[in-house]
């Protein structure tokens, strides 16, 4: 699978972006930086779809942009403008070249889904590799209104269900893309969020 990440370069916070090329060309999560359209224009002219893990404003900043640029569909869980498909848990979404089940992670986003296929895991912020928090599993912070440490920790059990043996490949909404034994870094990220400590504790 052809994946670009294409806010890698963005000088602003934002989430990951991730072009994927393909039989429906894909953008997971738009991000916050305004040069993401160009990037993705220096990689491809037609995105058929995008799909979002969840609605924080790092995520969906420039979707609009995104959507007025390419006229894709557009996969949410939660109503937004450019919605043109509802998602729910258990449905599919193609992504590039293989079909990706939908799981519906909660805990740091009351719309978070990630999207989980025989070799690759799209996390958004529900577990990520490196973040500066921690550098191998970590998990999205829970300290905000609105948010739940014990509803994260759930998600994460349901997502180590969902996840088939031999995924290699997760890009998460932050930190670094991880290549290897995702369903050891998502335990790693599990083992962390059951102890309830800060995630920031200087924060």
């Amino acid at each position: 699978m052809e994946v670009h990440h294409v806010t890698e370069d963005a000088e602003t916070f934002t989430c990951n972006a991730f072009l994927v090329v393909g039989d429906r060309t894909t953008l997971v999560d738009a991000g916050a930086w305004d040069g993401v359209v160009d990037e993705i224009h220096s990689h491809t002219d037609d995105v058929d779809d995008v799909v979002m893990t969840h609605q924080h404003g790092d995520h969906v900043a420039q979707l609009e942009a995104v959507a007025e640029t390419f006229d894709p569909d557009v996969y949410a869980y939660a109503d937004h403008p450019t919605r043109t498909q509802a998602i729910d848990d258990g449905d599919t979404v193609p992504i590039g070249d293989e079909e990706f089940d939908v799981v519906y992670t909660p805990g740091h986003a009351d719309d978070h889904v990630s999207f989980v296929s025989e070799t690759t895991l799209f996390s958004g912020d529900v577990v990520v590799h490196d973040d500066g928090a921690f550098d191998y599993g970590s998990f999205g912070r829970t300290d905000m209104a609105g948010q739940s440490r014990e509803r994260l920790i759930e998600s994460v059990e349901d997502l180590l269900d969902r996840l088939p043996d031999g995924v290699e490949h997760m890009y998460a909404g932050h930190g670094g893309v991880f290549h290897g034994d995702v369903r050891d870094v998502v335990e790693t990220a599990l083992e962390r969020a059951e102890k309830r400590e800060p995630k920031y504790p200087d924060e």
